[in-house]
């Protein structure tokens, strides 16, 4: 029984954030927020993503599902739609670049945990400034139970100097190697952000977050939509195959980034 309401009004999806909601999301680091996509495209996403499961080469974990656009430019009607690209300008302005998206997909019963790390420790070197927003999409419920994503409120402010510091987990439980160590965590202020299915939640590049593994009896996939402003240079290491995307606006950098034309979708 699922302990989120089933009823969906179309009607009542998100284009915008508010001001207050913008405050909010500069001032936590984090933003729960409610639906962008109908309730029919949410149904063909999660079909989509059923299918890119069932597809999976023996042995490739469904967290492991990392930038699936690059190869699956039927995404784009997802990554590019203009409703999520006008709730991202509130955020970020109108000069939008797509870095990247990641679909984690716990399975019931063994899903692996997300341990406590913040994105921009990852990205830091490629990135500058290391400034981007993302917006993860509840593919399925998303509670406690089946290991939703938990954020610390305000450390996007405080842990950019927390690159260095990591500590390895053990990789057979974790969908990451490496962790924070336990004095970054204040486990009193962690929220824990639950959605029903089609809503999304926000969080900054520099707030700490992670998750619990999934031992319930139902799959927990969220789909990550990475975005920042065309402002940020993209500075890829020498053979480097990552590809960035101008979704809307103009290019900031004085011809600096190099991006890959949008496919047809």
């Amino acid at each position: 029984m699922s302990k989120f309401s089933q009823n969906w009004n179309d009607n009542q999806t998100v284009r915008h954030a508010t001001s207050e909601q913008v405050a909010f999301y500069r001032e936590q680091g984090y933003l729960k927020f409610g639906r962008i996509f109908t309730q029919a495209e949410m149904d063909t996403l999660r079909d989509h993503v059923d299918g890119l499961i069932a597809a999976l080469p023996e042995g490739k974990r469904p967290e492991e599902l990392d930038v699936p656009h690059f190869n699956d430019p039927w995404l784009f009607r997802y990554l590019t739609d203009s409703r999520v690209l006008d709730v991202i300008s509130d955020f970020i302005g109108q000069d939008i670049v797509l870095w990247s998206s990641h679909f984690i997909a716990k399975p019931k019963g063994d899903g692996r945990a997300v341990p406590w790390h913040t994105d921009g420790a990852y990205w830091h070197n490629r990135l500058q400034p290391m400034q981007v927003i993302t917006l993860w999409l509840a593919v399925d419920e998303s509670t406690l139970e089946n290991g939703c994503m938990r954020v610390i409120p305000e450390t996007h402010t405080s842990v950019r100097n927390a690159i260095d510091v990591y500590e390895p987990v053990d990789k057979s439980r974790n969908v990451f190697p490496t962790q924070l160590p336990k004095q970054f965590i204040d486990d009193e202020k962690t929220v824990n952000l639950e959605l029903a299915v089609g809503e999304c939640h926000f969080h900054d590049a520099w707030t700490i977050h992670g998750s619990n593994p999934n031992h319930s009896a139902q799959r927990r996939c969220g789909y990550t939509m990475r975005y920042m402003p065309a402002t940020v240079r993209h500075c890829p290491p020498e053979g480097g195959t990552h590809r960035i995307y101008l979704v809307r606006g103009e290019d900031r950098t004085d011809g600096h980034n190099q991006y890959t034309p949008l496919p047809e979708f």
